[in-house]
């Protein structure tokens, strides 16, 4: 198994501008961070990363990256619906996302589209379903989770439930948008960090919002 060097990757210039291409919403110092932390898992523990909550592939392409460089694969895990606050009437809702044949956001072609141009299909398994249901019937370790889905604390905790017990003791736990102020943002991903350094966590990196966390030894 490949060993980390110690010292933060970073994704090619094609990877970056995929990334900076793709529909999203995260910032480009937190996809460096992000990918970094990717990178380092996959080449310690050798094993698939997962990502809870797909939207257009934005963040899916770093993980493909990392998982290709590494020999191994990133799993996204979404029902392509949209989240609560992607929904028509919400701030972040967008409606040329909305399939015209049955009135719902669908995310998922054009987040085909987004792996297609950044030549990454062949990296990724898109897992289209509801994350606790996925979840629910998973029987391998994963050597990164990224917790990004649905915002309320039914969702945020069902994610971090949900996979956490598949994490493998030496991979990472990633949580996007920790807002501690509830200026900020919603508070439910910030509860789940908050939850996870109770448990064991201890925490890696701070950039934005992201935070990486890794189980403490022992």
């Amino acid at each position: 198994m490949a060993q980390s060097s110690g010292v933060a990757a970073r994704p090619g210039a094609e990877v970056l501008a995929a990334f900076e291409a793709a529909t999203g919403f995260m910032p480009v110092d937190e996809g460096l961070a992000l990918y970094a932390a990717a990178a380092d898992a996959a080449a310690r523990t050798g094993l698939p990363l997962l990502e809870i909550g797909t939207y257009c592939g934005r963040s899916a392409v770093l993980l493909a990256a990392a998982a290709r460089d590494a020999g191994t694969v990133a799993l996204t895990v979404d029902h392509h619906r949209g989240s609560e606050e992607q929904q028509p009437g919400w701030e972040y809702h967008d409606a040329a996302l909305v399939d015209p044949e049955v009135g719902r956001m669908d995310t998922l072609p054009t987040f085909r589209r987004t792996l297609h141009a950044a030549g990454l299909e062949d990296h990724v398994i898109a897992l289209v379903g509801r994350s606790p249901q996925v979840a629910a019937v998973w029987g391998t370790s994963v050597g990164l989770v990224f917790i990004d889905g649905g915002h309320t604390d039914e969702h945020a905790t069902a994610d971090y439930e949900g996979w956490v017990p598949h994490l493998a003791e030496d991979g990472l736990l990633v949580v996007h948008d920790v807002f501690p102020d509830p200026a900020d943002g919603g508070q439910a991903p910030y509860r789940v960090y908050l939850r996870a350094l109770a448990e064991g966590f201890h925490e890696v990196s701070v950039t934005g919002s992201l935070r990486v966390l890794r189980r403490s030894a022992g």
